[in-house]
């Protein structure tokens, strides 16, 4: 949703932007064109093969980015490194998921539609990969996990089936548990069987939700007054941080109820600037398959704020 992102971003000539997940550099680029012509983008991701790529894009814009391998968790220390100082940013960019380059890369383990080890780590440093969740973790963490991060009912019982199956090396083997657990990957599914396992197994490896809660906020303080801040997510875990987090963020009080006057001292940062989450049009998913599952919310940082302490 590139035309989408660039309007809720209200992006203008000389703009400070930060793409917090550069993937392809699609949306990085169009941000650096609506900024030209001096302005200055700050790109991130966690996966060193994306920042390649993206310099390699990006390389017309010279002068005007700086790109890091980093999680976006890290935003502010990434942000200040840069000279980038709190309330100095016009818009910010989360487009959370999976890019199509990791998932057609099958050594990265991140698909079941490609055969490869089971890594699934964003970060190929990172210590932890889906193989040792899958070989060596208690039955109880991987159902907790299945059920957790892939919303997936019949989680114990693909626990069960996956200990029993131990060791799984492969993609395509843990997708064959899976499915054989949930009695076959049947002609006519809309998803594969295994298409929750996977997310949960990814989401518990990078660490997504978490990193994702813990942004938000930091988003925020980067904002100048006025600035926009933009994320797209796949999975309504995702979308569910984003839509509480501006909800209690655009509130005056967030005390319970029954209190008869205020006492938390909250004041609103943020305004929504959607009020529901902008999905593709028809004509993008007949495009692009795996966008039909996004959903984007924006949300602008308040021209003035009453912090605890000034009332």
């Amino acid at each position: 949703m590139p035309a989408e992102v660039i309007a809720g971003l209200a992006l203008f000539p000389d703009a400070t932007c930060i793409d917090g997940t550069l993937g392809g550099a699609g949306h990085a680029e169009a941000m650096l064109t609506a900024t030209a012509p001096t302005g200055k983008l700050l790109g991130l991701d966690l996966d060193p093969s994306a920042v390649e790529r993206a310099a390699e894009r990006l390389a017309p814009y010279a002068g005007r980015i700086d790109l890091v391998q980093a999680s976006f968790a890290r935003l502010a220390e990434v942000a200040a490194a840069h000279g980038l100082k709190a309330g100095s940013v016009h818009a910010i960019l989360l487009d959370l998921g999976l890019s199509s380059y990791q998932l057609a890369e099958a050594g990265r383990g991140f698909s079941f539609r490609n055969e490869g080890p089971l890594d699934m780590r964003m970060d190929p440093a990172a210590p932890l990969t889906a193989g040792e969740i899958v070989n060596e973790w208690s039955q109880e963490d991987i159902a907790n996990i299945t059920y957790q991060f892939g919303e997936e009912i019949h989680s114990r019982r693909i626990a069960r089936a996956i200990v029993e199956a131990r060791p799984l090396n492969t993609t395509g083997e843990l997708a064959e548990v899976v499915a054989r657990a949930l009695g076959g990957h049947r002609a006519g599914q809309r998803i594969h069987p295994a298409t929750r396992t996977f997310q949960a197994l990814r989401i518990a490896v990078n660490d997504e939700l978490k990193a994702l809660a813990e942004t938000l906020p930091q988003m925020v303080d980067l904002l100048a007054p006025g600035g926009r801040f933009a994320v797209i997510t796949f999975h309504s875990l995702e979308d569910r941080i984003v839509k509480q987090f501006i909800q209690h963020e655009t509130r005056d009080c967030i005390c319970p109820p029954e209190l008869p006057v205020c006492q938390c001292g909250h004041h609103a940062i943020l305004r929504a600037v959607t009020r529901k989450p902008i999905q593709p049009t028809e004509a993008e998913i007949a495009s692009n398959a795996r966008s039909r599952s996004a959903k984007l919310r924006v949300a602008e940082r308040l021209e003035t704020t009453i912090k605890k302490g000034d009332y």
